[in-house]
């Protein structure tokens, strides 16, 4: 695997971590909205990742034939819903309230979504770090060849 490769994988990290910050955000900026657009209350969102490279036996030999894979690293395949992930509070005075008084709220929970948070930027500092570390290594090999 050579520093292109190494600089792709680590770029799409940081893309897939970017966005894994960004649904974090936008849940906790939605945890108490009770109507949307669709109807009903925000349903707490998630990032689904997958490998870029190619597997089975015809990836791993056209990777080997090709040299370093163009398609490297992380990328998110889809931002899924929590369906089941609302609480229902009996507040009759709310204008969103049913008809027995019962208002549905995103079931959110800060810790979780913090956790979430820090593991995300944890994990953008390491990408950037990898970044650095591969970039280092292809200055020093150039500054060989002066």
């Amino acid at each position: 695997m050579g520093y292109l490769s190494s600089l792709q994988i680590s770029a799409s990290g940081l893309t897939a971590q970017r966005l894994r910050m960004d649904v974090i955000s936008n849940n906790l900026a939605n945890m108490e909205t009770t109507r949307t657009a669709r109807g009903g209350p925000y349903l707490r969102e998630q990032v689904v990742f997958s490998s870029r490279a190619s597997t089975g036996a015809r990836g791993i030999l056209a990777n080997s034939l090709q040299g370093p894979s163009q398609q490297a690293g992380v990328r998110a395949i889809s931002i899924v819903e929590d369906q089941n992930a609302v609480r229902r509070v009996y507040d009759p005075t709310h204008p969103d309230a049913g008809p027995d008084g019962y208002v549905t709220y995103p079931d959110i929970n800060v810790v979780t979504e913090m956790t979430d948070m820090i593991s995300a930027s944890r994990a953008y500092e390491a990408n950037i770090t990898a970044l650095n570390v591969a970039k280092d290594m292809a200055v020093k090999t150039l500054d060989l060849f002066r």
